[in-house]
């Protein structure tokens, strides 16, 4: 660490003596760097003046030697341009600059992952869900001075169908509306661009949810099973006009190469994009991206009716075997690429699956992996019999942290049977409602808690609130025969260090960190109060002097 330390100083100098920062003038959303593997990586930057951007590489901040200069023409000002850098050098620091035709400098940083053999200690961060029209995002604004050696960007990381400064009306439908979502999230806002000043510390990695989109479609589906997508003449959403818009922009703004599947065999998969990522950081971890919404099957019907009737048909439906979420070559591939990072000695495996793989209860679980019972059961019997371990699921999603361990049925209304492995969900960056009173409105409207009980939650403090939301869930996971929240009392090696297992009424992102000798991993919650829209609008000065500080923090020791 002792060195990250050294380089960060270093960094921090240069950037102090650049003519111009990454965040003014012409270049409005900053740089980035992400996708990076052993050798290579893609440098991004929007320029508002047509003409060349001229990326520049070294491995010293003050550019003294520098080591690749490549070239992008901007010929839209809403349009980003990007380079793929290759030939670089395993474990190493870099540093890069855009100067763009106005003469506009951004100054960026990242690291190559290390070669595999080696425990070098990793550090990195994890949130997803923000929306433009309540930004700035001050959750993370210590993100960006943490060294972390890469952030994975976890999902709906636009809303393009809610409305926002950028796009007033709702749904972003066409090429422009998608591009100013984007832009608008990246932009500064009251003097702050925190997601900019994060995507130039450090690598990032992105993935998709729904929201990239538009709520809860499945790409696997037919057209005219959603209304967004309805009318479109094609066999799959992931073929619509809508999709190929939305996705088309998601690759422009984010660092992130282009890549295709070739022919699959399979008509939802060939030749569509291909979002999977995997990626090894020495010895120490192994990242596998998914994507879980180009190829999934229609989600279920959310129910409302609890009986244990409604419960068990919902179960039942879930565990066709037929139904994927992943489709079938993505899973093959997460399937072979767990048994290479298990073979090579890999200690951690970090599974980031946009919505949760725990059972946390059938209330809206058909858009969650719990409505594809059969795959995740086959995913989780894979990692159980294949003695595969230290995996961890990563999610986003449902705005709030909550960490449990992980179980799964051979059928409906089977025993649960537990695996050595677990999950913890992280975020929003900023999502107006949270999970806390989310739930505690649904509670209150499927009537399982009064209003004088709603009302008593909204002025308790934080902490309070958590503790009774847990205590709600748990009896909720107790009356579908889940697990309650939390690693106590399990499979895992674990130590609280901090808070709770349960966040539930913040904005943050989530820190994971191991230890370079003894491979301990620490995780840690960072946040502060969650805020409407109506809040930032009224008291803004307010909002940005929340500092993010530690809601959870907890250490696994992996198993050998």
């Amino acid at each position: 660490m002792a060195s990250k330390l050294l380089t960060l100083l270093t960094l921090v100098i240069a950037l102090c003596a650049s003519p111009v920062t990454a965040q003014t003038s012409t270049l409005p959303n900053g740089v980035a760097a992400g996708d990076a593997d052993q050798t290579s990586v893609v440098l991004w930057a929007r320029s508002e003046h047509t003409g060349a951007v001229v990326f520049e590489l070294a491995t010293d901040a003050t550019f003294a030697a520098v080591s690749t200069t490549l070239t992008a023409e901007v010929s839209d000002p809403l349009i980003p341009v990007k380079v793929d850098v290759t030939g670089l050098t395993a474990g190493t620091t870099y540093f890069y600059r855009a100067t763009d035709a106005a003469g506009v400098i951004g100054n960026g940083t990242f690291r190559t992952l290390h070669a595999p053999g080696a425990h070098t200690g990793l550090r990195f961060g994890v949130s997803g869900d923000w929306r433009g029209d309540i930004a700035p995002f001050s959750s993370i604004a210590n993100a960006d001075e943490r060294d972390l050696d890469f952030f994975v960007l976890h999902g709906d990381t636009i809303y393009a169908d809610y409305p926002s400064p950028a796009v007033r009306a709702g749904q972003a439908t066409t090429l422009t509306e998608f591009r100013l979502k984007h832009a608008e999230v990246y932009a500064e806002h009251l003097g702050l661009n925190t997601l900019a000043d994060l995507r130039a510390a450090t690598n990032v990695y992105v993935m998709i949810d729904d929201h990239e989109v538009t709520n809860n479609f499945a790409g696997g589906a037919a057209p005219q099973t959603h209304r967004r997508f309805a009318g479109a003449n094609v066999e799959y959403i992931n073929d619509a006009p809508l999709f190929e818009t939305g996705l088309q922009v998601f690759q422009e703004y984010n660092p992130i190469r282009d890549e295709f599947y070739g022919e699959t065999g399979d008509p939802r998969t060939a030749n569509e994009r291909r979002l999977y990522r995997y990626r090894t950081f020495g010895s120490d971890a192994a990242l596998f991206l998914i994507d879980a919404r180009s190829f999934r099957d229609l989600e279920l019907p959310d129910i409302d009716d609890l009986t244990p009737e409604a419960l068990a048909a919902f179960e039942q439906a879930a565990f066709d075997p037929a139904r994927t979420m992943l489709g079938a070559a993505q899973f093959a591939d997460l399937q072979a690429d767990l048994l290479a990072a298990q073979a090579a000695g890999i200690t951690w495996k970090f599974v980031m699956v946009p919505e949760p793989i725990q059972n946390i209860g059938v209330i809206e679980a058909a858009d969650r992996y719990e409505g594809y019972a059969a795959e995740r059961t086959a995913l989780l019997r894979f990692i159980a019999e294949n003695n595969l371990t230290n995996v961890v699921f990563v999610a986003a999603d449902i705005h709030s942290t909550f960490v449990n361990d992980l179980f799964y049925r051979e059928a409906a209304g089977g025993e649960q049977i537990p695996v050595a492995s677990w999950e913890i969900t992280t975020g929003s960056v900023a999502f107006d409602a949270p999970l806390g009173p989310t739930v505690i409105d649904i509670a209150a409207d499927q009537n399982l808690i009064t209003e004088q009980q709603r009302a008593l939650f909204t002025v308790l403090p934080l902490p309070a609130r958590d503790t009774l939301l847990r205590a709600f869930i748990d009896g909720r996971l107790a009356a579908e025969g889940y697990d309650p929240i939390g690693l106590e009392g399990g499979l895992i090696d674990v130590e609280l260090l901090r808070g709770s297992y349960l966040v539930a009424h913040t904005f943050g992102w989530t820190e994971f960190e191991i230890d370079e000798v003894t491979q301990a991993l620490t995780v840690t919650t960072y946040g502060i109060p969650a805020y409407t829209h109506a809040e930032m609008q009224s008291d803004s000065a307010t909002i940005l002097a929340r500092q993010p500080s530690i809601y959870s923090q907890f250490i696994v020791q992996p198993h050998s």
